[in-house]
């Protein structure tokens, strides 16, 4: 079929909006109509050329929501008319860390970056292959991904504000709940106040956090990051954040998240941990860029350095999860949306993302 979506062909380039066709689903496939996708810092990276290994052009869009419009041969517990939301994880269920409860990390995902599991593409610009961000490509009208990338919700939820759960929400919520575990009435700082961030702060209060610390550059942000639940604010632009986390702690932070692609954030994080603390690494740093910490501070202190790849997700658990925590008022999607833009707006809606005036962005088709 023929359809429309926002696509990246060249890095640095204006985000092109034009007709693209897509495969019907294939076996073990769904082909979803979709409603909303939310403007990620992924896909920024991707369309600048900070990521140089995404292959181009690539459709872009790693969170989203929509409605099954179609479903492929042997594919089971869905059906046209069914609401998901996406994920850019697939997992295949039988692989050693599906089988252990780590789906995030299936041996069986696609081994070729910006393609399906089966090796396609399954979208077309002028005859020549185009890729897809994060599987699912929700950028677009429509898309065609494996039914383990379509997670059923209940049809009770605007699909314009659980779309965020795909990415974002996931990331950051997931980061504490799963990755870290963070226990009540811990300390916790926050590197980047943006839409992962936000996030961190929203799964720290969920869990009754004794201080929740953000910190950033830009006062807007920090702003955002008190209405989320963050106790404290650290201005990193006009103020040691290093020395301040230490002021207010008294002997470091329990828990340091770094919700940015940053080494120098990491490195700071780091240093503002107290003995026995753990710094859980969300962000993404551009291709080829190292991170320098001193060897002889992770043995004598104790000090956990570990990495958060989506939250540590189980989708088919904690997509349903998340959907309920916001059904009950204990996650605020509705109030991360602080921009709503059409397809034809995408390169804007990036322009808005740079600039650091989004909380979250979000495409309604």
């Amino acid at each position: 079929m023929k359809m429309r979506a926002a696509f990246v062909t060249r890095p640095g380039e204006p985000i092109t909006v034009d007709e693209v066709e897509l495969d019907d689903p294939g076996e073990g496939e769904v082909q979803v109509k979709l409603v909303a996708s939310g403007i990620c810092h992924s896909c920024l990276h991707a369309a600048d050329g900070s990521w140089a290994d995404i292959p181009l052009p690539i459709v872009l869009g790693d969170e989203g929501a929509g409605i099954v419009s179609g479903v492929g041969r042997s594919v089971s517990g869905l059906k046209e008319g069914d609401h998901v939301i996406l994920s850019w994880a697939p997992s295949c269920g039988q692989c050693h860390y599906c089988v252990i409860g780590r789906p995030v990390h299936c041996e069986n995902r696609s081994k070729q970056p910006g393609r399906l599991p089966s090796g396609q593409t399954g979208m077309q610009w002028r005859g020549q292959p185009m890729h897809r961000f994060g599987t699912v490509a929700s950028h677009s009208e429509y898309t065609t991904i494996p039914s383990s990338s379509a997670i059923k919700i209940r049809t009770d939820v605007p699909l314009t504000t659980v779309a965020l759960i795909g990415c974002s929400v996931m990331t950051g919520v997931g980061a504490v709940l799963n990755t870290a575990q963070v226990p009540a009435g811990a300390t916790v700082a926050i590197w980047g106040a943006g839409g992962i961030g936000l996030n961190v702060v929203q799964g720290a209060a969920l869990v009754s956090a004794g201080m929740i610390i953000a910190i950033d550059l830009l006062e807007n942000k920090l702003e955002f990051a008190r209405k989320f639940g963050a106790t404290h604010t650290i201005n990193a632009g006009s103020t040691d954040p290093i020395a301040a986390v230490r002021d207010l702690t008294g002997r470091g932070v329990d828990y340091a998240f770094v919700a940015t692609g940053s080494t120098r954030a990491l490195e700071q994080a780091w240093a503002s941990l107290a003995n026995g603390a753990t710094c859980v690494v969300i962000g993404m740093p551009g291709s080829g860029e190292m991170m320098q910490i001193p060897s002889r501070s992770i043995a004598g202190s104790e000090r956990v350095l570990r990495g958060s790849f989506y939250g540590s997700a189980r989708t088919r658990v904690d997509f349903p999860r998340m959907v309920e925590l916001y059904r009950s008022g204990k996650l605020d999607i509705d109030g991360l949306i602080n921009r709503r833009y059409t397809l034809d707006q995408a390169d804007q809606a990036y322009q808005d993302l740079a600039a650091g005036d989004l909380a979250r962005g979000i495409i309604v088709n």
